[in-house]
């Protein structure tokens, strides 16, 4: 799996500093699931996804969705284990973080996100 550092633009701030990129079906299906946790800094890219479930999860996530641009169309904060998001036709990705990160960067709609670097696994 490749991995990027995810960036707020309008804010100037990171969302984390090794996100890895399920941009296969494979790794997609896989997410995050069997997974205990996940440590501040750490997150998933999924490439396509208009949704997310959380079934087979242990712990809540935040999650953004992201449009062609990056541009953030809607997101979840504290998404709980069993649970579900919306269907939405303008997202292109989804970005899972930890539970609080969202709140804690002020992370909202129409802020965007840059990729940078593609680092070492």
């Amino acid at each position: 799996m490749r991995f990027v550092r995810a960036r707020n633009t309008a804010r100037g701030l990171e969302l984390g500093n090794r996100i890895g990129v399920a941009d296969t079906w494979w790794l997609r299906l896989r997410g995050l699931g069997g997974r205990d946790g996940l440590l501040p800094g750490e997150g998933l890219l999924l490439r396509p996804c208009k949704a997310v479930h959380m079934r087979g999860m242990k712990f809540p996530l935040d999650v953004a969705f992201l449009d062609g641009g990056n541009r953030v169309v809607a997101s979840y904060r504290w998404l709980k284990p069993g649970t579900w998001t919306h269907w939405h036709s303008g997202a292109r990705a989804a970005l899972e973080l930890p539970a609080g990160t969202l709140s804690a960067t002020g992370t909202e709609e129409g802020d965007v996100v840059e990729y940078l670097e593609e680092i070492a696994p």
